[in-house]
């Protein structure tokens, strides 16, 4: 049992380091900013400018976009560019044929996207987190781009001049007399319009609107299961104390 065990920690730990070798990274832990309105209100905007022009996110309609603070107006005004309508769901302006032809495949839909990547390394909204801030160039790619969260992405970097171009920086470790490299960290090549630290800050906000529009009532819900919760411990103390009051005589 124990050389079973040995076996599996160290086939674990060979695919953790081919994994390395290969380019694959620890997710980064996403902030926390669902109940951020300005946060949520900056993301969204930054998903329908960057974002909806290839993918949709037919599940969630403009007006919905109320419940983070927005009004109907502000909603026409600063998020609506053609002929869509409040009602409206959000759906990529870009046909499916042409998309094929340019990216290999069709952009899946995003709306619920930060619960369905969620894995072995974190939460969707980590993946995602990771994934817009680990893009780098790469001539040998067919869109110029490549990304450490997603090797071999088909996926250009939308993003890119807000965040300038990047090449990771690796080093060499040996481990039992086999080299491989390690992903050290970020090497800036030319800088975009905003700085490192406010470009995490947008992902930031843009993956707190992915995950609140995953699930628009996650908050709701919380805040109603703390209710839940605090009821069940009141009823649990009046229960407890009726049941030593009836049995009290019973010998």
């Amino acid at each position: 049992m124990k050389k079973l065990i040995l076996t599996l920690v160290t086939a674990l730990g060979m695919a953790v380091g081919a994994q390395a070798a290969e380019g694959g990274i620890a997710w980064d832990k996403a902030p926390n900013r669902t109940n951020d309105l300005a946060a949520l209100q900056h993301g969204a905007k930054l998903f329908v400018n960057y974002c909806l022009n290839c993918h949709s996110a037919a599940f969630m309609r403009y007006n919905r976009l109320q419940d983070i603070g927005l009004t109907e107006q502000q909603i026409k005004d600063n998020l609506l560019f053609t002929t869509e309508k409040v009602g409206d769901t959000m759906k990529a302006n870009i046909e499916p044929r042409e998309a094929k032809e340019w990216f290999g495949g069709v952009p899946p839909d995003l709306t619920l996207v930060a619960r369905s990547r969620a894995g072995h390394g974190g939460t969707g909204a980590d993946y995602l987190y990771t994934y817009l801030r680990t893009y780098y160039r790469d001539d040998t790619k067919a869109t110029g781009w490549n990304n450490l969260a997603y090797p071999s992405v088909g996926m250009p970097h939308v993003l890119w001049e807000l965040q300038g171009e990047r090449r990771p920086v690796y080093e060499k470790v040996s481990h039992g007399g086999h080299e491989s490299e390690v992903f050290k960290g970020w090497e800036q090549v030319k800088p975009g319009t905003l700085t490192p630290k406010q470009y995490d800050e947008a992902i930031g906000d843009l993956v707190a609107y992915m995950q609140w529009m995953a699930e628009p009532a996650q908050n709701t819900r919380v805040r109603l299961g703390v209710w839940v919760m605090l009821f069940l411990s009141v009823l649990l103390v009046l229960v407890w104390r009726l049941n030593a009051a009836y049995w009290k005589d019973v010998k």
